[in-house]
């Protein structure tokens, strides 16, 4: 009776390290395709998201059920516990950085354009402001609740040079950073750009303006960045200002 049990024990720790197995490749064969046709945009960008997404959820599966296999294998010391571990190996890594994405951007709330100016956003004149800019929070009084109890630290900032200087710096910077420039008008002190987020190239659109001050010597700086899909922008748009503004007053 023993020896039966014990074999149909063996065939499942078998069949379960098999499909780990299986599963854990495929999750990750997903979420490559996915995330690969989203960022040449043979796909919408939401849906190669949506491959990476699903690629976790087939290895969160894969994960699980090689633990389990791990551990049947380890009792009955089956063979199989192999294809067990190599899931194992394979799923963790890939569940650890999907599950730990949320955490790494901090308490930030579901909003995507953010702007120095709250009253007066920096305007896109070149690059199309998304029809739908106000998704997730309905009306602008809302978002700029939202924006200001978020991020109260963005402000407009003065430097001391003319708004020509500042917009040719702002366009140097822009440059460094990988960003695609659509405007760069330095008579208006405007700069518009395009900037590209992660392997799979989410698009985020900045605005730079600045406005003279002290008779021209000196200037006002705003800048905006608006992510083209999604509602919330995990943080970066923020981190994008922050860190170029920072650029900006050191040139």
């Amino acid at each position: 009776m023993s020896n039966a049990k014990d074999e149909n024990d063996g065939k499942w720790t078998r069949r379960l390290s098999t499909w780990a197995r299986t599963l854990a490749i495929l999750g990750l064969i997903i979420a490559i395709i996915g995330v690969t046709l989203g960022r040449y945009d043979v796909v919408p960008k939401l849906v190669g998201f949506g491959g990476l997404a699903l690629g976790g959820l087939v290895a969160l599966i894969a994960f699980v059920l090689g633990v389990i296999g791990l551990l049947l294998g380890l009792r009955h010391r089956s063979p199989a516990r192999g294809k067990a571990i190599l899931a194992i190996v394979l799923s963790l890594p890939f569940v650890a950085f999907i599950a730990t994405r949320p955490a790494l951007s901090g308490k930030v709330p579901a909003i995507h354009d953010i702007t120095t100016d709250l009253a007066n956003p920096p305007a896109f004149t070149k690059l199309p402001l998304r029809a739908d800019n106000l998704a997730g929070v309905g009306t602008v009084d809302n978002w700029r609740k939202i924006h200001a109890a978020a991020y109260g630290d963005l402000k407009t900032v003065r430097i001391a040079r003319a708004p020509a200087q500042v917009i040719a710096d702002a366009a140097r910077i822009a440059k460094e950073n990988g960003w695609e420039i659509a405007l760069n008008d330095p008579a208006a002190g405007k700069l518009e750009a395009t900037a590209s987020v992660s392997f799979i190239r989410f698009h985020d659109d900045i605005a730079v303006r600045a406005t003279p001050a002290d008779n021209g010597t000196a200037s006002i700086v705003d800048v905006r960045s608006v992510s083209r899909i999604g509602v919330s922008d995990m943080g970066v748009n923020a981190k994008r200002i922050r860190s170029f503004l920072a650029q900006l007053q050191g040139a």
